[in-house]
């Protein structure tokens, strides 16, 4: 294997959620390699994303998990937190790709030649690799959210504004990863001076 053969992927999840961290996953794959059922991680059932996030693990060169903290998120907003978790992702790998595809219209700060590409995690392989890898493990993040600060339902809705999750939310307030930049809890949290 020579290293122009090594091509990367990196894909976030979890801008929209009020609650919980951002996570990213980089990926770096042989050029040429193709594994089956691997498509963004929105259309893969839970099941199936892990039983493929085992298969990426086990045939990636690297990869790696970035994430960024509730308060980061809050402190510097969701896009900049979405690029750290990014370059964390990245600077996380044991094996640096000769080149980086990254989902998105910007591409992170990092040491690394690559582009964004919007939808990349639709149209490039090892992009949709890494949107696997970041789904489950921000899932995975939920699920032990959810016995931590139990009663929100953490583990069935991941944090997104479902009106599950809202209702809840009405109900018992907000807890501590809880993202207070976003309005639905801020406005809460408002009304509760």
């Amino acid at each position: 294997m020579s290293a122009t053969d090594l091509k990367g992927g990196v894909d976030e999840v979890g801008r929209g959620p009020l609650a919980g961290p951002v996570v990213a996953a980089a990926v770096v794959f042989e050029q040429g390699v193709h594994l089956e059922g691997i498509r963004d991680s929105k259309r893969v059932p839970a099941r199936q994303r892990r039983e493929l996030s085992d298969l990426i693990r086990r045939m990636a060169v690297s990869w790696a998990i970035g994430a960024a903290t509730v308060a980061e998120v809050d402190q510097y907003n969701i896009h900049q937190a979405t690029l750290l978790a990014m370059r964390r992702a990245v600077y996380g790998l044991n094996v640096a790709p000769t080149y980086l595809y990254v989902d998105g219209t910007v591409y992170p700060d990092v040491r690394c030649p690559g582009k964004a590409v919007v939808r990349a995690d639709q149209s490039i392989h090892v992009v949709a690799a890494a949107s696997i890898l970041a789904k489950v493990a921000r899932d995975s993040v939920m699920v032990a959210m959810s016995k931590e600060y139990p009663g929100y339902g953490f583990e069935r809705h991941k944090g997104y504004p479902t009106s599950l999750h809202l209702d809840t939310l009405g109900r018992l307030g907000p807890c501590a990863i809880h993202r207070t930049s976003y309005r639905p809890v801020r406005t809460l949290l408002e009304g509760q001076d």
